[in-house]
């Protein structure tokens, strides 16, 4: 029998040693807007975990949805607009 363990060690190690390239850090930048909302909503839905939300709570967590939202909707705009503008039509 074969032993493929060490084989495939140095298949996947090469995936993991690698640093992240110029097109996945654009991505990463443009996305980050998004990352940094949900974080908010995150850190908001925290608090409440120990304890009963109160009414200012509850507004910081709609306010961090609201973020959420319209940086998913800013993204996907501008998505869509580098899409149209990028086409061959």
């Amino acid at each position: 029998m074969k032993n493929i363990a060490a084989l495939q060690a140095l298949v996947t190690a090469e995936d993991l040693d690698r640093e992240p390239t110029a097109a996945e850090l654009d991505a990463i930048e443009t996305e980050m807007p998004v990352i940094l909302a949900r974080v908010q909503l995150l850190d908001a839905q925290i608090v409440t975990l120990d304890r009963p939300a109160t009414e200012l709570d509850q507004r910081r967590i709609r306010r961090a949805r609201r973020k959420v939202l319209a940086a998913r909707r800013e993204l996907a705009n501008r998505s869509s607009t580098l899409v149209q503008t990028g086409g061959a039509a």
